[in-house]
């Protein structure tokens, strides 16, 4: 099979598409999925630059989230299940023909929607579930900052906040904010414009893929019993290659921590959010794949699409997330 491989840590340049061995057959409770659309997360933008942790080491074929259709199955599956288009969660090696994954990680995908779609759901929705009512409970009439509202995981956190009557604002650059506001933001906010936090109101809930420096700005932005919730550090990294000098400042911020007096005294509260070690924990995707379905099937899930591209240029794919100029997803077809 053919996949997209990080041979080496290092700019867009280092992904190249290489023959693969294909998976061993199906085990029980798992089955195959021949890949139309896998999800280009910006994590994996920072695994190609040795910059994430969890991703295994190069060479190596990352990716988080796949639609297809099933073509084998292992015991304990369905046989008749084969040839149904589903989307699913996979850990790394998504960039790929065919992916193995268990049964449990999927969800079936509504015939009106496309492949490049439902490649957008699994992780992406995930977690914007996960921040806004799993661990964030945004309840109606609450407002919520959605940092990076552009991005995957925002604009799905952005129909999901909206779902449940929340009043809505976003960070973006400018270019973006006419978009967002279709979208249902109910203020965007321009990010590089200096002080740009001043005069907003107090928020009930942040959500913060950025990390460092930002995420103190956020706790100072939230009211009392206000809920931030931190899940990427995007603040690490500018441009195709990472920068140690860069990369230190933001660090330190995180490292520094918070005040469990004054977040006592304010009922302020600072989480944490790791979509991968949640799903390790848990076991399976199977507590996601439940609720998401149910947005799925109220209309609540409409993922947006930025770009739709070729395996061969999945440079390009990241240099748009490194650039940071997609509204929505972008998705690689094999």
């Amino acid at each position: 099979m053919r996949a997209v491989v990080i041979t080496k840590y290092g700019d867009p340049s280092v992904l190249q598409v290489q023959q693969r061995p294909d998976p061993a057959p199906p085990g029980p409770g798992r089955l195959h999925i021949a890949v139309r659309a896998a999800g280009v997360n910006f994590s994996e933008h920072m695994a190609r630059m040795g910059l994430y942790p969890a991703a295994p080491k190069a060479p190596c074929v990352v990716g988080y989230e796949v639609a297809g259709t099933i073509c084998a199955t292992g015991a304990g599956v369905d046989p008749a299940r084969i040839g149904e288009r589903v989307a699913a969660g996979t850990r790394f090696g998504g960039y790929s023909e065919i992916v193995d994954v268990a049964e449990g990680d999927t969800f079936v995908l509504p015939d009106s929607m496309s492949f490049e779609e439902g490649a957008a759901i699994p992780v992406n929705y995930a977690t914007a579930w996960s921040a806004l009512t799993g661990l964030g409970s945004l309840r109606a009439g609450e407002r919520v900052l959605i940092h990076a509202a552009a991005g995957g995981v925002g604009v799905a956190a952005v129909q999901l906040a909206n779902s449940v009557g929340a009043e809505v604002h976003g960070t973006a650059s400018a270019s973006k904010h006419a978009r967002l506001a279709e979208l249902g933001v109910d203020r965007a906010i321009d990010y590089r414009r200096r002080g740009w936090w001043k005069g907003l109101p107090p928020y009930d809930l942040i959500l913060d893929p950025v990390g460092g420096f930002s995420l103190g700005r956020s706790y100072k932005l939230l009211r009392q019993g206000g809920r931030v919730v931190s899940y990427g550090l995007s603040a690490v990294q500018e441009g195709d290659t990472r920068s140690i000098p860069r990369a230190l400042p933001q660090l330190a911020r995180m490292w520094r921590g918070f005040n469990v007096l004054a977040q006592m005294s304010e009922s302020k509260s600072v989480i944490g959010l790791n979509i991968l070690g949640l799903w390790d924990d848990r076991g399976s995707l199977q507590q996601w794949v439940e609720p998401l379905s149910v947005a799925l099937a109220d209309g609540t899930i409409k993922p947006v699409i930025h770009a739709v591209i070729p395996f061969a240029e999945a440079h390009e794919a990241h240099r748009i997330l490194a650039a940071r100029q997609n509204v929505g997803k972008v998705v690689l077809v094999p």
